[in-house]
């Protein structure tokens, strides 16, 4: 029995973009397709098959240890990313100043769609959700130069809109306007969330 879900859920790709060397920058630089290997997006800085842990996992792993890499992908909904502008202040948050490489749009409450959800693209390209990715600090600088006064305001306008972490699953190329179908996993949710969280 299958154990992943086909929804009538479709995301369309809006936007595409690769950090080129994110010691350098945070800023993403936009691109029309992006190949998608085993390692993650061609030409980014955040791909590779392994990565060092960061703070995010310091509960499981000391800080820099060798981990897989379920982060390639930073993907946002542009829903979100309005609603981050607006909770800022500003008219429109380029998604290159977060560090984005793909941005969606049609898939409702994008940032909490399920961890092992894939987004399929019809060429075959496949992408597993890892997690919800928590606002940080680090876009701070590249949207400060952009809209001053503005920088220190997304970490908290991010809250539950930052979108999520994933990965390759199946290779592929990703192309700006073609859709992604979203497939959950046909489980119920875990009974003990609400109990776990609480600690």
């Amino acid at each position: 029995m299958p154990v992943l879900k086909p929804t009538d859920f479709a995301a369309r790709i809006v936007w595409l973009g690769l950090v080129r060397d994110r010691d350098a920058a945070l800023e993403a630089v936009s691109v029309e397709h992006v190949m998608a290997s085993f390692a993650g997006p061609e030409g980014d800085a955040h791909a590779g098959v392994t990565r060092p842990s960061c703070s995010r996992v310091t509960a499981q792993y000391p800080k820099g240890t060798t981990i897989r890499n379920t982060r390639q992908f930073s993907i946002l909904s542009a829903e979100e990313l309005a609603q981050i502008a607006a909770r800022m202040g500003v008219e429109r948050l380029d998604p290159a100043l977060v560090g984005a490489t793909m941005v969606v749009e049609g898939i409702p409450d994008f940032s909490h769609v399920p961890p092992g959800s894939r987004l399929q693209a019809a060429g075959g390209a496949t992408l597993v959700v890892d997690i919800e990715n928590r606002p940080c600090t680090l876009p701070a600088r590249p949207i400060e130069g952009r809209h001053p006064g503005f920088g220190a305001k997304f970490k908290a306008a991010a809250v539950g809109r930052r979108g999520i972490t994933a990965w390759v699953e199946r290779e592929g190329s990703l192309q700006v306007g073609e859709a992604l179908r979203l497939h959950i996993p046909d489980q119920p949710v875990w009974a003990h969330l609400e109990a776990v969280r609480g600690k």
